[in-house]
């Protein structure tokens, strides 16, 4: 149960504070603290070792297994004209599932004890610190271990010379979109889409976070209507 009242301490390691909010964790979670400073998360310093990553720890790792998946539907007799259908088509395919997980599990209402500890640990600490450059892009062992599901899941619906390639495609999305998500915060695009795509992020920050779910497009959000209302719309404050 949650302490009546409790009060989370930001100069203490907060993983196992927040949890205790209960039903006050998703008003306390989504007031942003706008500091490039990184809180800690775990007295322990291994555990909290592994929840800091580079932005360019992510191309760096993961490039290479995606030309290795390539490859290896090329060894496996793919041809290169289907091989290039395929990474597009799940390229094309990991925009959706960027929007889905964004939308229905990233940002999932929770009240519980372990339930808010995890929420916070997956993305609520990205909506309380949201300039931390630190946390900004997925530890690389846990988009290991999302890996896992994904690639079961194709392997059971895809022919076997196509699951490389479709694992490619949608690890080359999961790349775009990490680095994207870390420019939008950190870049400072004048003109043209980046400069839209920001503005569209910090709208999902800082005016509307039940809006506005895309990360790389807008286009799922059009499509099912979670586009954040225009900037001229504005509701007047009460006197």
């Amino acid at each position: 149960m949650a302490a009546q009242g409790f009060t989370v301490d930001l100069s203490k390691p907060l993983v196992f504070q927040v949890g205790h909010l209960g039903d006050a964790y998703d008003e306390w979670v989504h007031k942003p603290i706008v500091s490039k400073e990184s809180p800690r998360f775990f007295a322990n310093g291994f555990l909290e070792f592994l929840t800091r990553t580079p932005w360019w720890a992510i191309p760096t790792i993961w490039l290479p297994v995606v030309w290795w998946f390539a490859s290896t539907s090329v060894n496996m007799g793919l041809p290169t004209p289907q091989l290039a259908i395929s990474l597009l088509a799940s390229l094309a395919a990991w925009t959706l599932l960027e929007y889905t997980l964004h939308r229905f599990l990233f940002h999932v209402k929770t009240r519980g004890y372990w339930a808010n500890t995890f929420h916070y640990m997956m993305h609520g600490c990205h909506h309380k610190h949201p300039m931390d450059g630190m946390r900004l892009v997925f530890p690389p062992a846990a988009t290991a271990i999302m890996l896992m599901p994904l690639w079961g899941l194709v392997k059971l619906l895809a022919p076997s010379i196509y699951v490389y390639a479709i694992l490619g495609g949608a690890l080359l999305g999961y790349i775009i979109y990490d680095c994207t998500h870390y420019y939008l915060h950190h870049g400072k695009p004048l003109t043209g889409v980046s400069q839209s795509l920001k503005r569209f992020h910090m709208d999902h920050h800082f005016r509307n976070q039940d809006k506005g779910f895309g990360i790389t497009n807008t286009f799922w959000d059009i499509v099912f209507g979670t586009l954040p209302p225009p900037r001229s719309t504005k509701t007047k404050k009460s006197r």
